[in-house]
């Protein structure tokens, strides 16, 4: 399985931006998907995650901000953030979990994305 991550650019703050990760091999809509994001100096963070059912999770600081969603016929997931903020900066990761489950645990994906950097001015 591949994934390439897209999406990222410098906005300012209360700007949007759409993230997409595209999936290659395997079978997509088997998957749980996830995003992860890690800063400068920090470890790397759970974001949101979908699971092959549908079912979302977000970590606190990104509810009522951001949206993930998935396209199983595209084999894409996609991450809408919106009301940006500074503290949001940080190179982002796409993650598939072939056991389906969308957890939020990093340790339990199997394949990572490249990463795509979103930088959010003040």
């Amino acid at each position: 399985v591949q994934l390439q991550a897209s999406g990222g650019g410098l906005v300012q703050a209360g700007d949007s931006l759409r993230l997409s990760c595209a999936a290659s091999g395997g079978t997509f809509s088997r998957y749980g998907m996830g995003w992860f994001r890690q800063a400068p100096g920090k470890e790397r963070e759970f974001v949101a995650s979908i699971n092959r059912r549908g079912s979302l999770n977000y970590v606190d600081s990104v509810k009522g901000r951001f949206t993930i969603s998935r396209d199983n016929a595209k084999n894409a997931v996609y991450l809408q953030m919106n009301s940006l903020k500074p503290e949001d900066t940080a190179l982002y990761y796409c993650a598939a979990d072939t056991e389906g489950s969308g957890v939020t645990l990093s340790g339990l994906y199997d394949y990572w994305g490249q990463g795509t950097q979103v930088t959010v001015s003040s």
